[in-house]
C-alpha cells in the first residue's frame, strides 16, 4: 500500500502574494483586454457590442494597420539578419584576448542602459537635415548627400532601426559573449588538431554548441521587435504619412489619440497573439533542455 504523501500547505501560502500579484497585473488586464476589443468604446462612453467586428476591419478595411504590420515584420527580418548578426561579430571579437577588452565590452554595452526616449532625441539631433552630423560629415567630406533622414518616407523606418540597431548591440552581445565563454577550450583543440580552420571550427563546433544561446537571443529579440514602440514614437511618432507606424504605436494612436479603445486593444491582442506563436515553442524547447 502505497504511503499517503503529505501536502505542505504552509508551502503553498507563500505562494499566494506572487500569484495574487500575477493574475491582478497579468492575467486579469490579459483577458480584460480581449474583452474590451468585442466593443465599440471611446473609453468613457457605454459600450457598443460588436464582436470579431474590430479584427474584421483591422485586417480587411484598415490600410493603416497593414502598413504597422509589415513594418514590424520588416523589424523583426531586420532584427534577425543584421542585430543579431553584428552583435555575435562584436561577441566573437571580443571574447579574444586583448589588451582593454573589459573597456570595449562596456563601451559597446553603454548604449543598452540609456532610457529609448533618450535616445530617439539623441538621434533626432544626428539626422538633423541642416546641422545633424551625418550631412554635416557628408559635406565635409565634400559629398552632396544631404538626407532628411526621419523625413522622407522611403528610408525613414530603416533610419529607426538604425538607431534601435546602435541601442539594443549590447543585449544580446553580452549574451552571445557568455555562449562563447561556455564553449570547453578542449573541444575547440581537438577540432584544430583534427585540422578545422578558425572559419570552419566556428559553424562545425563554436555554432553547434551555442545552441541554446541562438535560441534565447533569437525568442528576446523577436518579441522586442514585435513590441517595438519607444524609439519609433519618440523619433517620427509614426509619420511621416505613417510610413512608420508598427503596431504598439498604432495601439497607442488608436487608444489614447483617437478614444478608439475598442479597436486599440484589437491591436494589441494581434500582438499577444504574434508574440505567442514566438513564446510558445521558446517555452517549450527550453522545458525539453531541462
Amino acid at each position: 500500500m502505497k504511503k499517503k504523501r503529505k501536502v505542505d500547505f504552509g508551502a503553498y501560502a507563500f505562494l499566494i502574494p506572487a500569484a495574487v500579484i500575477y493574475l491582478s497585473v497579468i492575467v486579469v488586464p490579459v483577458f480584460y483586454s480581449l474583452f474590451i476589443s468585442l466593443f465599440k468604446w471611446n473609453g468613457v462612453a457605454e459600450k457598443e457590442f460588436v464582436g470579431l467586428s474590430n479584427y474584421i476591419n483591422l485586417f480587411t478595411n484598415d490600410a493603416t494597420f497593414m502598413i504597422a504590420l509589415k513594418n514590424n515584420l520588416i523589424w523583426i527580418v531586420l532584427t534577425i539578419v543584421l542585430l543579431m548578426t553584428v552583435s555575435l561579430g562584436f561577441a566573437v571579437i571580443l571574447n579574444k584576448q586583448f589588451r582593454g577588452r573589459t573597456v570595449f565590452r562596456a563601451f559597446f554595452y553603454f548604449p543598452c542602459v540609456i532610457a529609448p526616449i533618450a535616445v530617439a532625441i539623441i538621434w533626432r539631433w544626428i539626422y538633423n537635415p541642416n546641422i545633424g552630423f551625418i550631412n554635416q560629415f557628408f559635406k565635409v567630406l565634400g559629398i552632396n548627400f544631404k538626407q532628411t533622414w526621419i523625413s522622407d518616407p522611403k528610408v525613414s523606418l530603416y533610419a529607426i532601426f538604425a538607431a534601435a540597431l546602435w541601442q539594443g548591440i549590447g543585449q544580446p552581445m553580452i549574451l552571445f559573449l557568455a555562449g562563447l565563454q561556455s564553449v570547453s577550450p578542449d573541444v575547440l583543440e581537438a577540432a584544430t588538431i583534427d585540422g578545422a580552420g578558425p572559419i570552419r571550427k566556428f559553424f562545425s563546433v563554436t555554432v553547434p554548441l551555442m545552441k541554446e544561446t541562438f535560441v534565447m537571443v533569437l525568442a528576446t529579440l523577436i518579441v522586442a521587435a514585435m513590441k517595438v514602440f519607444d524609439i519609433v514614437q519618440g523619433l517620427t511618432g509614426g509619420g511621416p504619412n505613417n510610413s512608420t507606424q508598427v503596431l504598439a504605436t498604432y495601439m497607442y494612436s488608436q487608444t489614447f489619440q483617437y478614444n478608439n479603445v475598442g479597436m486599440g486593444t484589437a491591436v494589441a491582442c494581434v500582438m499577444v497573439v504574434m508574440m505567442l506563436v514566438v513564446i510558445i515553442p521558446y517555452i517549450s524547447f527550453t522545458a525539453k533542455e531541462k
